[in-house]
């Protein structure tokens, strides 16, 4: 009705001024019949009215759909009315909604291209570091050990790379069954032993029971973790007290979910980062100090969990240190194995 109504707007005001002159030549002409006059002028208003209202209700559903924006783009498609207006906004809807679906195919192809172009190098870069890797490890020159911590960089890299790349397509690379949580936890702490073994950091492994079991997939929660185990050790070597730290990876039972702590004593995060840490390419105070950091280790790992159902607890403190868990839901039947 307001679209309706400012659109009218001039139409009245026009009206009005041609019904003002009209009366001002009769009454300057020597005309003084009032009531007539006033009557022809109602007669005028009564049309003009009558046009308003027919066109209001003829184009009611021509105005609504102007009035109100879209809620999905099939929308576009619904019939307004059979006048001219009605058909030729219908046209164009239709019109703009075939050119932006054609767009959306190109950019969707060229998006599916450039990630499997993306998957397949890094696949193909797997192989020569870990040639590479092979070719080194049984050497203790330290120009070697300098280039193996350039490796595992290089290779953690490519992972976050990879798995970005598979969260895109998250529906179809991932397998939900039982994973037994503290086999899984050795399992990661093995894989970033020389990680622990550089930075002089020991790291310290319990559970409440061996059997701890949630519904996850094995292959993502992996990457989570690693993600969360990657950051602490980093943190840890950026407090340099100069005394041998630990991390401590716990999991246990909490109420109806098991968790997964991983707990630091490294410099914590700043309390106005606490909220961000877990966007996109963000790395606070403590990231800008650290060349590795990309600011998308966390944000994956939040990504991930909230794709597979599980939650993300985080505590930190400058000076003190950083607690993160993970929050899955328990198997009943198998904690106690």
């Amino acid at each position: 009705m307001k679209l309706f109504i400012r659109e009218h707007a001039l139409l009245l005001a026009v009206q009005l001024v041609q019904f003002g002159a009209m009366f001002s030549i009769y009454w300057f002409d020597g005309y003084r019949n009032l009531p007539t006059a006033l009557y022809s002028v109602f007669i005028g208003f009564f049309f003009l009215s009558c046009y308003l209202v027919y066109q209001y209700i003829s184009r009611r559903r021509y105005y609504l759909r102007l009035s109100r924006p879209l809620d999905t783009l099939d929308e576009s498609f619904q019939k307004i009315e059979n006048n001219p207006v009605s058909k030729a906004l219908e046209q164009l809807l239709h019109t703009q909604y075939r050119h932006y679906q054609q767009q959306l195919t190109a950019v969707k192809l060229q998006q599916e291209q450039h990630l499997t172009f993306i998957d397949q190098w890094v696949h193909q870069m797997k192989t020569p570091l870990s040639v590479i890797e092979l070719t080194v490890q049984n050497m203790d020159e330290p120009e070697f050990a300098s280039i193996r911590e350039e490796l595992e960089r290089m290779r953690s890299g490519l992972h976050t790379v990879l798995y970005m790349a598979r969260l895109r397509a998250f529906e179809k690379d991932f397998h939900i069954k039982p994973v037994v949580l503290p086999k899984l936890v050795s399992e990661v702490v093995h894989d970033h032993k020389r990680l622990f073994i550089r930075n002089h950091i020991f790291p310290e492994v319990k559970a409440a029971s061996p059997g701890i079991t949630a519904q996850t997939d094995e292959k993502w929660l992996f990457f989570m973790l690693s993600q969360i185990i990657n950051n602490a050790i980093k943190y840890s070597a950026a407090k340099n007290t100069g005394e041998g730290q630990k991390i401590t990876v716990s999991c246990y039972i909490r109420g109806l979910d098991a968790v997964i702590e991983v707990k630091d004593q490294g410099i914590g995060i700043q309390k106005s980062d606490l909220k961000r840490v877990f966007d996109p390419f963000f790395t606070g105070d403590n990231g800008r100090g650290l060349r590795e950091s990309t600011g998308m280790g966390l944000y994956l790992t939040k990504e991930s969990a909230d794709r597979l159902g599980h939650r993300l607890e985080l505590e930190s403190a400058v000076g003190e240190g950083t607690v993160m868990r993970i929050i899955l839901a328990a198997n009943p039947l198998l904690t106690s194995v």
